[in-house]
């Protein structure tokens, strides 16, 4: 994934975390339209394996 890729959805994450979701959107969707499918892929990992980056909750342990 390009830098400046990762850097929008960073941001993204931390807008997100404040509800200010429609600047959000604003930083992250050029980049995600614009992405080819190999960058595309990796985008698509990089949010499933970050999403508490957006909701900003950690996940509890269980016993």
């Amino acid at each position: 994934m390009r830098p400046s890729t990762l850097r929008a959805l960073k941001r993204a994450a931390e807008l997100t975390r404040q509800n200010r979701l429609a600047e959000a959107v604003l930083i992250a969707e050029p980049v995600i339209l614009t992405a080819d499918s190999y960058e595309g892929d990796e985008i698509l990992r990089w949010l499933a394996d970050h999403v508490t980056d957006f909701t900003g909750e950690t996940a509890e342990e269980t016993p």
